[in-house]
């Protein structure tokens, strides 16, 4: 919960305007024309400069790459006073910055972390649930290592038991090769990442001609699906909320679309996952975007599947107690959404919901609500063409929230950076 500093439009017109990567000279790094801006009735919006990609912020600081370096501000991007060489930056496709100031970040199939605002950085070993170490597998492609690591959520820390949770689960199996799907987690900041939950082999993602002995996923976990759409954690119940995608594939592997309950046992550091729900994809339950506001569960529809020519899509954004989640007559509408969407991200009672454009006639959507859920419109800014908006930032310290524009859903293309007007 960030506190927001007074609103002075004139003056952030002006401060926009003006807006350059200061201070990249030092790193190697060209600087680039100002920032493109824009308002509306509810909040202001820039594009940040092409260079260096912002790939996550919290509080005062963001964490970037670019041109094989990586970077860190400590002024919300203004300058980048820290910065390291890292050959393979282009291929970066996660990051956290943490509590304490450490950051995790992660390329295709390999994870990192430094503990010193970039002097150093290290290779982690992802750890199994019985300790062993975490291997991504050799791919046949060298070039399609599989999405590891990559999150369309944009929240992946969370207080917890007197300390942080770092968990998310991996958007995989779409582009980039096959993948194993799992849920992650960290609770010392990022010095060990581990295995919470691993999903079962799909037979549907697997590499081209692979002896079904190698399939990749845990062997024993019939629960299958194509990857991750959200984590998230309920403080109410100490319960972390797991929903995943894509469809029922038939075949008799079953429905991709499920809902999990995990909770964390710390004097054991052990997991406890229970299946609340399991759908086929027209449904809310093929969904994303969880969020909890005082107990309550809040997620957004991305009901998308085969369905009759009489029936309709089952879509919007909901709210509901968690323990009512499975009842869907105990459920509330709280936006009827025509088309499907995938994520969103609630900041104090900010609702930044983006659109989804491959399946949506807008450019860059997005559904705002400045009062959770009581009140709400759309924008669609046409200026930065057909974009969608995934990975939303809470507000930094500045009351801006990050979030990355994808061309073609998965093809990265801007950085958007939207302020409530207050």
């Amino acid at each position: 919960m960030n506190p927001q500093p007074p609103f002075d439009r004139r003056r952030f017109l002006s401060r926009a305007a003006a807006v350059t990567v200061g201070g990249l000279l030092s790193t190697g790094i060209s600087r680039l024309p100002a920032a493109q801006v824009g308002e509306n009735d509810h909040f202001l919006y820039r594009l940040a400069p092409q260079r260096p990609y912002i790939d996550s912020q919290r509080d005062h600081k963001a964490f970037a790459f670019g041109e094989s370096k990586v970077l860190l501000s400590e002024d919300n991007g203004k300058t980048w006073a820290h910065s390291a060489d890292f050959a393979d930056a282009e291929n970066i496709m996660f990051s956290s910055i943490l509590a304490s100031g450490n950051i995790v970040f992660a390329t295709k199939s390999r994870i990192y972390l430094s503990t010193d605002n970039l002097t150093t950085v290290r290779e982690l070993i992802v750890k199994d649930r019985d300790a062993s170490a975490y291997l991504p597998h050799t791919p046949s492609d060298p070039k399609r290592p599989g999405s590891y690591f990559y999150s369309i959520d944009g929240v992946h820390t969370f207080e917890f038991d007197g300390g942080e949770m770092l968990i998310w689960g991996n958007y995989c199996n779409v582009r980039r090769g096959a993948a194993p799907v799992n849920i992650y987690y960290s609770t010392d900041q990022g010095e060990t990442v581990k295995i919470a939950y691993s999903f079962g082999r799909n037979p549907h993602f697997q590499q081209k001609d692979a002896d079904p002995a190698t399939f990749l996923g845990d062997p024993d976990n019939p629960v299958l699906c194509r990857h991750v759409h959200s984590v998230s954690y309920n403080p109410v119940e100490k319960a972390f909320y797991a929903c995943t995608g894509d469809l029922d594939r038939g075949q008799g592997h079953g429905k991709e679309c499920h809902w999990l309950r995990g909770t964390y046992d710390a004097a054991v550091d052990s997991w406890d996952w229970q299946l609340q729900v399991s759908s086929d994809a027209n449904s809310r339950y093929k969904s994303g975007g969880i969020n909890f506001v005082a107990g309550q569960l809040y997620w957004v529809a991305d009901a998308n599947g085969p369905k009759s020519p009489d029936e309709p899509y089952d879509r919007g954004i909901y709210r509901c107690d968690p323990a009512q989640l499975a009842d869907k007559t105990k459920h509330t509408r709280i936006f009827d959404a025509k088309y499907e969407l995938a994520v969103m991200t609630i900041d104090d009672d900010v609702i930044v919901v983006p659109e989804y454009g491959n399946a949506n006639p807008c450019d860059t959507g997005f559904i705002f609500s400045p009062d959770l859920g009581r009140t709400w419109e759309q924008y669609d800014l046409k200026e930065f063409g057909d974009r969608s908006g995934v990975r939303v930032n809470p507000r930094n310290s500045d009351g801006w929230f990050r979030l990355c524009l994808r061309e073609r859903w998965m093809n990265r293309a801007e950085v958007l950076f939207i302020k409530p007007v207050s």
